[in-house]
Order: C-alpha cells, then sequence, then structure tokens
C-alpha cells in the first residue's frame, strides 16, 4: 500500500521547502496532499501562488506523514492556528513521521513539545526558541526517531530524500539521486 503524506501550506510558506519536498515525494511513488490553511491558492514568501489539493479543515490526521515548510511569515500562520496545532499534535501521538524545515521546527514544532527530548536543527539562530530538553544540531538535516528537521531552502532536496528514506526506503532514494543528478 502506497504512503501518504500531507504538507501543510499558509501564506508566506517558502516555495523551494514545499515545492521540492512535494516533487521528490511524489517521484518516489508517495501519495500527498497539499493542504492549504486558508484555502486552496496560497501565495508562497516570493509572490508564487500553489493551488492546495484540499483545505486543511477538510481532512483527517490519518496520513504516514506531514511535512511542515518554513518561511518567517507562512511558519506564523501555521503556528497561530490551532487546527494546525491539533493535527500535528495528532499526527505525532499516532507515530506518524513530522517532518519541519527552516523556521518550522522552531515556530511550529517546538511551541508543541513535539522536539522536546529530541535532537533537531533549524535555520541557524532560530534554534534559540527550542525548549531546553532539544539538541540543536548544525547540520542540514537532523532525524531522531519520528522527526526530520532541516536548516532551509539550500537543504530541501536533501531534506526531502530523508523523508522518503524513512517512508519507504534507502533504494528509492538511490534511485530518486541517480535520476536527478544528486548523488
Amino acid at each position: 500500500m502506497a504512503k501518504k503524506a500531507v504538507i501543510l501550506l499558509a501564506t508566506g510558506f517558502e516555495e523551494i521547502e514545499a515545492v521540492t519536498a512535494i516533487d521528490i515525494l511524489r517521484r518516489a511513488g508517495i501519495e500527498i496532499i497539499i493542504a492549504g490553511l486558508e484555502g486552496t491558492g496560497i501565495t508562497g514568501s516570493h509572490g508564487i501562488t500553489v493551488t492546495a489539493d484540499k483545505k486543511l479543515s477538510d481532512l483527517k490526521p490519518d496520513f504516514d506523514a506531514v511535512i511542515i515548510p518554513g518561511g518567517g511569515p507562512g511558519a506564523m500562520h501555521l503556528h497561530n492556528s490551532s487546527e494546525v496545532n491539533d493535527f500535528i499534535k495528532t499526527m505525532n501521538s499516532k507515530g506518524a513521521l513530522i517532518a519541519g524545515i527552516c523556521a518550522a521546527p522552531a515556530v511550529v514544532l517546538a511551541p508543541l513539545g513535539i522536539l522536546d527530548n529530541k535532537a533537531a536543527t533549524c535555520y541557524p539562530g532560530d534554534q534559540v526558541d527550542f525548549g531546553k530538553s532539544t539538541r540543536y544540531k548544525n547540520k542540514a538535516v537532523v532525524a531522531d526517531g519520528n522527526i526530520i528537521t532541516s536548516q532551509g531552502p539550500g537543504t530541501s532536496m536533501e531534506f526531502a530524500f530523508a523523508i522518503v528514506e524513512k517512508l519507504i526506503g534507502s533504494e528509492t532514494v538511490k534511485k530518486l539521486k541517480k535520476h536527478a543528478l544528486a548523488d
């Protein structure tokens, strides 16, 4: 049975982080649903509008993974949404993969306690918002249990490959990297 993931988008999301994850996961054969917080037309932090498949309010938290891109304004909109917070907490309680990049680990995941007693990374400098028990690692991608975090736009492809590896394995990642000239 194919794995299913959802990516949460809000106005001001970081386009490279979102679109790279969507593209790589689809190439891997993972069903990924683009969920818009405010609706189905979401404009990123650099003026690129992405059409979501569904509104978040129309979805149940029954995915294998949830992906949260950064982008300062987008991450703050997600952070400020009780609907998003409840969705992520429910996914985490079910043991789903929780993946955040750039500002999202510090702005969205840390306040929910998702990073407590975990190793994690984020956009350099944002780790000041991590809780005391979170072990910051200055690395492009950090995986710890069901949590994957990454630093930012330049680490987007490595982040997406880490998600694919966790969901379906390293052989698929090797094939994807070869075809994308990323190995």
